[in-house]
């Protein structure tokens, strides 16, 4: 199996990004794949924004990953830089073969490139096999989450 190429994500790739973002249990209840107007609302804001990276895994021709990567200037920690992950996704059938390990260290590479401190995520609670993954790759559940619905 080639190795992915890691790319910033395009108009054209869209559909298959959204399609990842829709394929599991909780983003089956808020994505819409039918409707790409406000996804394509949304890419351009992120494509104008230097602060933000949206990058898919192509194999073989093919998208079988994304993830946002936000690099976040701030004043605590000594005036430090964060890089945030988002929106990880890796196709179905591609789970299990090391793109979700390459997809994360791309991002730490990358957030280190951005001169960043640290790198933190969320994972939803019922992400279970997600945490395993993430604490086998480093991360600690260090901080407990808070979201408000607007």
């Amino acid at each position: 199996m080639p190795e992915p190429t890691i790319r910033p994500a395009t108009d054209a790739d869209l559909p298959a990004i959204v399609a990842m973002l829709a394929d599991d249990p909780l983003g089956a209840t808020r994505e819409s794949p039918e409707d790409l107007t406000p996804y394509r609302a949304a890419l351009k804001r992120l494509v104008g924004d230097p602060n933000q990276h949206v990058v898919v895994a192509v194999r073989a021709g093919r998208v079988v990953g994304t993830l946002q990567l936000t690099v976040v200037p701030g004043l605590s920690r000594r005036g430090a830089t964060r890089a945030i992950i988002e929106g990880v996704r890796v196709h179905a059938d591609e789970r299990g073969s090391g793109l979700g390990t390459r997809f994360i260290e791309w991002a730490i590479e990358k957030s280190r490139a951005e001169n960043c401190s640290l790198v933190q995520l969320t994972s939803d609670v019922t992400r279970t096999d997600a945490h395993r993954f993430y604490e086998r790759l480093g991360f600690t559940a260090s901080h407990v989450g808070f979201k408000l619905q607007l």
